[in-house]
């Protein structure tokens, strides 16, 4: 009834742009054909949502008479998950540019990235008529965190290496359990050429996972109902990485962490549950997927939840967590903030936004290794990876907290994104304010923005992109998804607004219309643009909004 999907020889995302050439024809040696693709969510396992390879984009083309929406292709389903982009890609027999889109229906699609009128190479679905349906946001229990239903939420990954995409899809079905209907959770790997299930997948990610402990009244099952896949997925090293939180805070729920093996779906032997002796503890971070660093240890923040005081420790809600996948995702490090119980006690989760891992040029010869990442009562925390000091209740011991200052719309500036880097700068845009700019030197964030832009981005703010030819051209871009239909946005729905600006200067240099032709389609929250090769994807309500040059 499904078809079945495994992973490939897993390579670690941090080396496969040097492999893609397995399955890429390039037919010159121009810059442009040095773009490999967008493989992950935020376009690298760090998640500093920077493409360095865009060369056709600059700051003196991408103008309101220059530059505009192309085309779009027609969707079944919200897109949540953001774009992913394969460029020279053996497809149907000849060489194209290929745009990857999963939707809220259980559905995957391969565009060509560049046709006009959309091309639609295949479409996968994970919905069999009158057996499988996608669920229904009710029977979560949930009100208004998601629009109309649930399927695919969080971003897919790509293997370049193996020609595999995994996806996570949740379904609610009439056969496979006792007592109907029942529920699954399954992580498919398709081929990227035919969209076909691949090695005998896809996985069971079911109830017969579980953890020791007494959470829920005795050792914590997996709940395919309760658990959120939202996070974008990680492949590192070999393995495929999976995290949830909850549908609107309805309990029971924990914050998990699997890893299945690329080649084969097998589980790997690492699970992580953030409260295993308690509850909560989502990992949800507005969308960002874990994070990786160089030395293959993952990062994740969790949200509201229990938390121990003091060692033995087994539960981490509001806390950095650094996991360690080499001896069974253990905790190797953590940050929890002095103020946790006021945290949880006021719904301020630590993990409404993703952690980012800085690059070393970013650090001191005393701290290279930065994380980064922002929470719900408006606060940058800069974290030392390699100390990120615990939990010290008669106050933090991290390198640095920064609040947010406030916005024209905002007195706290609540962060549900995550921000960006590029040379030096660190881009944020927190909740109804506008897009600042940070800059980061020797280690140091600086305390109140270097610049700032001028439009307000409404709920839930907006995680921003930067495309660059390396360290020149860098343009800063943002969805304001603030009109995407559920009640804690305008409880309206009309289109995204993609913005562009000058990333030195905070120069805006184009925003889409609101209406109309040349507009995108509605908006959904969180989304988050994929720039490629010229031209930028947004993923919206029903269809994969396409912008680029406009022809002369």
């Amino acid at each position: 009834m499904h078809t079945r999907v495994n992973s490939a020889v897993g390579i670690s995302l941090l080396i496969a742009s040097a492999l893609l050439a397995v399955y890429a024809c390039h037919s010159g040696t121009s810059p442009a054909s040095s773009f490999t693709g967008v493989f992950t969510q935020r376009y690298d396992p760090q998640r500093t949502g920077q493409n360095r390879q865009e060369f056709i984009l600059t700051p003196s083309n991408v103008t309101g008479s220059t530059f505009g929406k192309l085309f779009a292709c027609a969707v079944d389903g919200e897109v949540y998950a953001q774009p992913l982009y394969v460029a020279n890609f053996l497809m149907q027999g000849a060489t194209h540019n290929v745009v990857f889109v999963a939707t809220m229906n259980d559905s995957v699609y391969a565009f060509d990235a560049d046709a006009s009128p959309c091309r639609q190479y295949w479409k996968a679905s994970f919905l069999v008529p009158g057996v499988t349906t996608t669920v229904p946001p009710v029977d979560t229990g949930e009100t208004g965190d998601i629009n109309t239903i649930i399927g695919i939420t969080g971003t897919p990954v790509i293997d370049p290496a193996t020609g595999t995409l995994y996806v996570v899809a949740k379904t609610k079905e009439t056969t496979g359990c006792s007592a109907p209907p029942c529920y699954f959770q399954r992580l498919h790997a398709l081929d990227l050429a035919t969209g076909n299930e691949k090695f005998n997948g896809p996985a069971n990610i079911s109830s017969a996972i579980t953890v020791p402990g007494s959470g829920d009244m005795g050792d914590v099952p997996f709940c395919p109902l309760r658990q959120n896949q939202r996070p974008g997925l990680l492949l590192l090293n070999g393995k495929v990485y999976v995290a949830w939180a909850s549908h609107g805070d309805i309990t029971p729920y924990h914050g998990w962490v699997i890893g299945y093996a690329a080649a084969d779906l097998t589980q790997a032997p690492v699970v992580f549950n953030t409260t295993p002796d308690g509850g909560l503890g989502g990992i949800w971070m507005s969308g960002t997927g874990p994070a990786a660093d160089a030395d293959g240890n993952i990062y994740v923040i969790s949200g509201n939840g229990t938390f121990d005081t003091a060692a033995p420790r087994t539960n981490y809600g509001d806390s950095f967590v650094k996991l360690n996948p080499a001896n069974g995702l253990s905790v190797a490090d953590f940050f929890t903030p002095a103020n946790q119980s006021d945290l949880n006690e006021g719904d301020l989760d630590l993990g409404s936004g993703g952690a980012i891992v800085l690059p070393d040029s970013a650090g001191s010869a005393a701290h290279p290794h930065l994380l980064i990442g922002g929470d719900k009562q408006g606060v940058l925390h800069v974290i030392d990876r390699d100390n990120m000091t615990g939990f010290n209740p008669g106050g933090d011991q991290i390198l640095q907290t920064v609040p947010i200052t406030a916005g024209p719309a905002c007195t706290i500036c609540r962060i549900f994104s995550t921000p960006a880097f590029w040379e030096g700068k660190l881009y944020v845009v927190a909740n109804r304010d506008v897009l600042k700019q940070y800059t980061v030197a020797n280690g140091v964030l600086s305390a109140l923005p270097a610049l700032q832009a001028s439009d307000t981005f409404g709920f839930p703010g907006a995680t921003p992109a930067i495309s660059s030819n390396g360290a020149t051209n860098g343009i800063v871009w943002a969805l304001d998804t603030s009109n995407n239909g559920t009640p804690n946005g305008s409880g309206i729905s009309s289109p995204a607004i993609l913005f562009a600006y000058e990333a030195t200067s905070l120069n805006k240099l184009y925003s889409s219309p609101a209406s109309e032709a040349g507009a995108a389609g509605n908006a959904v929250k969180f989304t988050v643009p994929t720039v490629a090769n010229g031209k930028v994807y947004a993923g919206t309500q029903n269809e994969l909004s396409v912008f680029g040059l406009l022809p002369n």
